[in-house]
């Protein structure tokens, strides 16, 4: 499933609910830049990431590196929101509680 990006490296290749989801972080960052007021440009010269980096992070384009979204998160001021992906994993809970009684008799 994965396709070959013109410098050998392996391109990540969402399905469509995946690429949503990536697109709207794309576009929260995006937005969370234009409330700081803050161009693409000092974006940039925050990260040490080219234009064109930074134009396909806003994208939501799955090909750029995390340690990339990362920095423009650090930039942001947005890190420590990434500490909270899993927090409060609903599912995990349920599964974990779901095996816990099923050992009990």
């Amino acid at each position: 499933m994965n396709t070959t990006h013109r410098t050998g490296k392996q391109r990540a290749v969402l399905f469509p609910d995946q690429q949503r989801v990536a697109e709207a972080l794309g576009h929260n960052l995006r937005l969370a830049r234009k409330r700081r007021k803050l161009t693409q440009k000092a974006i940039c010269e925050r990260t040490g990431l080219n234009y064109r980096t930074v134009a396909r992070i806003e994208k939501g384009d799955p090909g750029v590196s995390l340690g990339h979204y990362v920095r423009v998160l650090a930039a942001l001021s947005l890190l420590d929101d990434l500490t909270k992906v899993g927090l409060h994993d609903e599912l995990g809970r349920k599964l974990q509680d779901i095996q816990t009684l099923g050992g009990q008799k």
